[in-house]
């Protein structure tokens, strides 16, 4: 017997995208809304709560809206949006955190999806942390470049425009505010005591991103180097189908001294790079912001859910 999907804002780049992950599958039933009632709440809730697994691709305000609509107690409910993210009612969808974040995806009828960004940076922060290597009240600082997919279908579309402005050429800083809508996620999942600085760019190239932190040795909670730092990540990760660790400085990954940001796009793939030296001590998560930092942690979440490989469609 097939499941039966409902993919809430299936116009979005997150709802499109989670919608190619299933063509293929034939596991898969999806069950559609027409157009001119995709804001028709009687018409979601019907839909919502005729499904097994219903995935919300919207802004926080209608996701928060299409999670009350649900009273079916056997309908999943994935969040895409931010809106359920700090909620410890949610799952939070990043089973290679711990055995604890999987066990929870597995059992949970609510499960909230991790942003893009949020991803590379807990992937970075919360091991070190777990470890004690970085205690929680660390200044961190992260640094991070996407490409335009990531920024929605307006900023997109100027991207694409042949007579777009010209300082789209060059990457952007944004986030000026220091209140980017990742940062409550980021501290609270990643243990730490206070918000990071973070510094995130929007680049003239379609998809994938990376994220990095970097650590004064000197400020750490524990003695260590650079190559201790990479063991521990590499313990951490170790068996996991997603989230790869490089060898140290990039070993065997990196055949020059450059991490591409792009290089991921199109999979569910995650890399963590560990590099410096033994006073700066820099790690860097790379993965498609489409992926592992949407639509395909996502789809991985429902698999778990379903008890199914979770890399399938993937």
């Amino acid at each position: 017997m097939a499941y039966k999907i409902f993919i809430d804002g299936k116009e979005g780049t997150t709802g499109l995208k989670i919608f190619e992950r299933f063509e293929k599958r034939s596991d898969i039933e999806i069950i559609t809304i027409d157009d001119d009632k995709r804001k028709d709440p009687v018409e979601k809730a019907k839909l919502i709560n005729a499904s097994d697994y219903t995935f919300l691709c919207l802004p926080d305000a209608a996701a928060i809206e299409s999670a009350g609509l649900c009273t079916n107690p056997n309908t999943t409910i994935i969040d895409a949006s931010t809106a359920h993210r700090t909620n410890p009612d949610w799952a939070y969808g990043f089973p290679e955190l711990g055995a604890e974040f999987r066990k929870k995806i597995e059992t949970s009828k609510r499960i909230a999806v991790p942003g893009c960004y949020a991803s590379g940076s807990i992937a970075i922060c919360y091991p070190l942390v777990k470890s004690g290597i970085m205690q929680n009240d660390y200044p961190v600082v992260i640094h991070s470049v996407s490409g335009y997919s990531g920024a929605g279908k307006k900023a997109i579309a100027q991207y694409e425009d042949p007579n777009r402005n010209p300082e789209l050429d060059s990457p952007r800083l944004y986030a000026l505010t220091q209140m980017h809508k990742h940062l409550p996620e980021i501290t609270k999942i990643s243990g730490l005591a206070y918000e990071p600085v973070f510094n995130p760019y929007i680049c003239d190239y379609f998809q994938g991103m990376t994220v990095t932190v970097g650590l004064h040795s000197r400020l750490l909670a524990k003695k260590v180097g650079a190559k201790d730092v990479w063991e521990m990540f590499a313990s951490h990760y170790e068996g996991s189908r997603f989230v790869q660790v490089a060898g140290f400085m990039g070993e065997g990954v990196l055949p020059e001294q450059f991490i591409p940001a792009n290089t991921l796009a199109g999979t569910n793939n995650m890399q963590v790079f560990v590099y410096g030296n033994d006073d700066r001590i820099m790690i860097t998560t790379r993965f498609d912001n489409l992926g592992k930092g949407a639509s395909g942690a996502a789809v991985q979440c429902m698999n778990i859910s379903m008890g199914v490989d979770e890399g399938c469609g993937l």
